[in-house]
């Protein structure tokens, strides 16, 4: 799905970590703007990653967290055909540039030439090389206060075309694992808020519920990410289990 960049439609989305074309085609048909797929925190591998931007089609914008901050992983994950990636551990403006160098082709950037689905197997090989450049989402992950004390820097580098924060390994950076809603957590958290939005540059933010989302709403993110697929079938199996188990005890 080709993504325009100078929109400020806020998007909902969710994270695909399940492996299951079932539960990748659920997705597309509830009618979420936007999946972000995890190769981070999952078993997908590679063919698992492909397979679902297969299933959930190209009516919704595909972004892969791709597993590490390393351009191998970079290029073959942009082979498969995403709409765009997530990079974890960007911790300085070196990293980010290496990043967009690593995803950009020639003159812009080093990423590889070959040919992959993202090429339509070579059927569109022209077009996808002369429009890659402009049109893939390219998405630093600050997840660490060393992130956050660089973000003046970050934020220069060309080529980025938002910010995901990452509000736990943020918490985990500073001490305070898992505590989120902390004041130090939340004023790092709001301190890259405010200088992307000072520079223009949209970005993300992973939520478990809708609730945790409403403020993010009212501060202007761009690209809003609750839930994870397997969290989300967990909590509703429990609680059809909690309601049985009462209805039970009633009857």
């Amino acid at each position: 799905m080709r993504y325009n960049k100078n929109s400020d439609r806020q998007l909902i989305g969710t994270i695909y970590s399940a492996g299951a074309p079932q539960v990748a085609e659920m997705i597309t048909l509830a009618g979420f703007d936007w999946v972000m797929i995890d190769m981070e925190h999952s078993a997908l591998s590679l063919s698992d990653t492909q397979n679902a931007l297969q299933v959930l089609g190209e009516g919704i914008l595909r972004i892969v967290r791709v597993p590490g901050n390393d351009e191998i992983w970079i290029k073959r994950v942009l082979d498969t055909g995403c709409d765009g990636i997530i990079i974890p551990m960007v911790n300085s403006a070196e990293e980010a540039e290496k990043i967009i160098s690593a995803s950009k082709y020639p003159p812009e950037g080093n990423r590889s030439v070959g040919v992959a689905r993202a090429h339509k197997y070579g059927a569109e090989f022209k077009e996808y090389v002369t429009d890659a450049n402009s049109d893939l989402i390219i998405m630093p992950q600050i997840e660490h206060i060393k992130g956050v004390m660089n973000i003046d820097s970050i934020l220069k580098v060309n080529g980025i075309d938002a910010i995901f924060i990452g509000p736990y390994d943020l918490s985990a950076s500073m001490g305070l694992t898992g505590q989120v809603n902390h004041p130090e957590v939340r004023a790092a958290i709001d301190l890259i808020k405010s200088k992307c939005r000072e520079t223009g540059l949209p970005y993300a933010i992973f939520g478990a519920s809708p609730e945790a989302m409403e403020q993010e709403f009212r501060d202007g993110c761009r690209f809003l990410v609750c839930g994870v697929d397997l969290m989300i079938m967990s909590e509703a199996l429990r609680v059809m289990l909690d309601r049985l188990r009462l209805l039970r005890k009633i009857t």
